[in-house]
C-alpha cells in the first residue's frame, strides 16, 4: 500500500537534495556544514578553529542533512544503524578511524578502512566529531549527561565538581551500582568490595589526575586509565594500609551518556530535521557478568 501525503505537507528527494513542502514554500534541508555552524554559535564558548578533533572525517560537508545521529563513537554497527534510521550526519564523539587525530596515512589499502569509508561515502553520510568544545562547554556536556546516567547529580559536592557525596555504601555496591545504570559488563575494582564508601572522585585517564582525586575521596570512579601507572598506584595504596578503592569503567560507559545528553542539546536548535541518540554500546566483558 502506498502512503498517502498530507495535501499540506510533503517530503520529497530530488537528486540527492531533500527538502520540506508545505503550501507556504519548500525549505531547502540544511547542510551538514550549516548543522555545525549552529553548533558553533551555540556551544557557548569560543571556538578553537586548530583543533584537529572537532573536524569533518569522512563524507561532504556540504551534503544534504536528512537526520542527525549523536553518538560517542562511530564504529562501523553505528554507521549501519544510523544509515538503516536514514540518519546521514553523524556527530561522534570519540575517533571514526582508531587514531585520535583520525590519522589514515598508515591506512591507505586496509581492507576494513576501506569498507567503512566507502559505506559512508556511497550512502551519501557525512562523519563530524565534537570532542574538544563539547567538554570544554561549562558545564562539561559529557558530564552532564554522565551525573544523570549515574544519577548522582544532586550528589556533587558544592565546592567540587568532581567529588560525590552519596549515602554511604560499600565499593562493591558502587560498582554494581554503575555496571547497572552504565549497563556495562567491565566493571573492574581495585579494594575490598566490602570497604565502606561515603565520598567518590571522579577520576581521570592520567595517573596525576588520579594521584590528586585520591586524597579527597574513599573511591575513584575511573574511566579509560593505563593499568600500568593508575591502576598499580591504586595497587599500592591499598597495600600500604589505606582505606582507598578504585571502580574502573571502559571509555565508552564512561562517555556515552554525554552524547544521549548532546542529542538532547542539538534538539534545542535543530528543529528541521530529527535528532536521535544511537548507543555505541560497551563491547567489554568479562565472564559471568
Amino acid at each position: 500500500m502506498t502512503a498517502r501525503l498530507s495535501r499540506r505537507q510533503f517530503v520529497f528527494t530530488v537528486g540527492g537534495s531533500f527538502a520540506a513542502c508545505s503550501i507556504g514554500g519548500c525549505a531547502q534541508a540544511p547542510t551538514a556544514a550549516a548543522l555545525v555552524d549552529r553548533i558553533k554559535r551555540q556551544v557557548g564558548i569560543p571556538w578553537n578553529d586548530t583543533t584537529y578533533r572537532d573536524t569533518f572525517k569522512v563524507g561532504r560537508p556540504d551534503t544534504a542533512v536528512r537526520g542527525v545521529a549523536s553518538t560517542f563513537m562511530t564504529s562501523y554497527d553505528v554507521v549501519r544503524k544510523a544509515h538503516a534510521a536514514g540518519l546521514n550526519f553523524i556527530v561522534t564523539h570519540a575517533p571514526t578511524f582508531w587514531s585520535d587525530g583520525d590519522v589514515v596515512a598508515d591506512l591507505q589499502g586496509d581492507a576494513l578502512y576501506d569498507v567503512k569509508r566507502r559505506f559512508v561515502e556511497a550512502n551519501g553520510m557525512v562523519i563530524w566529531r565534537f570532542h574538544d568544545h563539547w567538554h570544554a562547554r561549562k558545564p562539561d556536556g559529557i558530564i552532564v549527561g554522565w551525573n544523570r546516567a549515574l544519577g548522582w547529580d544532586h550528589f556533587v559536592a558544592p565546592d567540587n565538581d568532581r567529588l560525590y557525596v552519596i549515602p554511604e555504601t560499600t565499593l562493591g555496591a558502587v560498582a554494581a551500582h554503575v555496571a547497572r545504570v552504565l549497563r556495562t559488563r567491565s566493571v573492574r575494582m581495585v579494594g575490598d568490595p566490602a570497604m565502606r564508601v561515603r565520598r567518590v572522585a571522579r577520576g581521570a585517564h592520567t595517573l596525576v589526575g588520579n594521584m590528586a582525586a585520591m586524597p579527597s575521596a574513599d573511591a575513584l570512579l575511573v574511566s579509560e586509565a593505563r593499568e600500568w601507572d593508575s591502576i598499580e598506584y591504586a595497587r599500592d595504596t591499598v597495600a600500604s594500609g589505606q582505606a582507598k578503592g578504585i571502580v574502573l569503567i571502559s571509555h565508552e560507559a564512561g562517555e556515552e551518556a554525554g552524547m544521549d545528553e548532546c542529542a538532547r542539546w542539538l534538539r534545542a536548535f535543530i528543529t528541521d530535521v530529527p535528532v536521535h541518540f544511537i548507543s555505541t554500546t560497551d563491547v567489554l566483558w568479562t565472564p559471568g557478568a
